[in-house]
């Protein structure tokens, strides 16, 4: 019988990494190569996922969020010297804070799922969704509420089912084709939202079986610093090329 392929959780890792680099390297030092923009786009439900597996998987929920909360406060000088060109800017916060976000909304759903109580669940539910919605766009987290959302998708239709898959897919099309889409580009004569590439991200996450692949301390501590330490230098070699 022929293997299907799969991707472990280091291989995904690796994966987002590198579709984020080539992203951020566009806009630090190839701002008018789109095509780098488009790919770029895949970086982040796939990281979405990630954060959704790992909220399902971690061993310390408190450990998970005071890693988040840490690289998220290393990594806002790097983002908004990219970003912006200054160290500080309060108009866009780093991916980790809607991250951050996304965690809390998962720990209230389930939270309501535990809860007997109609009124209960409702009002915890909503807190979740809407709260975190709320949460990600008024604080300017980067992709906002709807990225709070994105990993919301993946947490609530988790799994490898037919059902599952078309819920991720509708959701991945509805935030990324239309709350998220902004920029266009010709595509057969027709304009299509460059965000709206993400949903291609489904492809490799579907490859996932739920192996793990190399892991530990040092694997852990690399992919949290990769994010602030990339996000410097091309800040830097932006500063130069200008």
């Amino acid at each position: 019988m022929k293997k299907v392929p799969e991707l472990s959780s280091f291989g995904l890792h690796l994966l987002a990494m590198t579709l984020m680099l080539v992203d951020h390297l566009c806009i630090a030092l190839a701002p008018q190569q789109l095509w780098m923009h488009c790919v770029g786009r895949l970086a982040f439900p796939i990281f979405a996922f990630l954060m959704a597996e790992g909220f399902c998987h971690t061993s310390s929920r408190a450990r998970y969020a005071r890693r988040l909360l840490v690289f998220a406060l290393l990594s806002e000088v790097p983002f908004d010297l990219l970003a912006s060109g200054r160290p500080f800017d309060l108009s866009h916060q780093n991916v980790l804070w809607t991250f951050l976000i996304a965690l809390g909304s998962m720990q209230l759903l389930e939270r309501a799922a535990a809860t007997s109580r109609p009124a209960g669940r409702l009002a915890l539910g909503a807190a979740a969704t809407l709260g975190g919605f709320a949460a990600g766009t008024l604080f300017m987290t980067d992709y906002f509420g709807p990225g709070v959302w994105m990993v919301l998708v993946f947490y609530l239709f988790r799994g490898n089912g037919w059902q599952q898959r078309l819920s991720q897919l509708a959701g991945l099309l509805l935030l990324n084709g239309a709350l998220l889409a902004g920029q266009t580009v010709l595509l057969f004569g027709l304009p299509l939202p460059v965000q709206s590439f993400a949903v291609l991200a489904l492809a490799p996450i579907w490859l996932y079986r739920g192996r793990q692949g190399p892991h530990g301390r040092a694997v852990r501590w690399l992919f949290y610093g990769f994010y602030p330490a990339h996000l410097l230098v091309l800040a830097a070699a932006a500063a130069l090329a200008n």
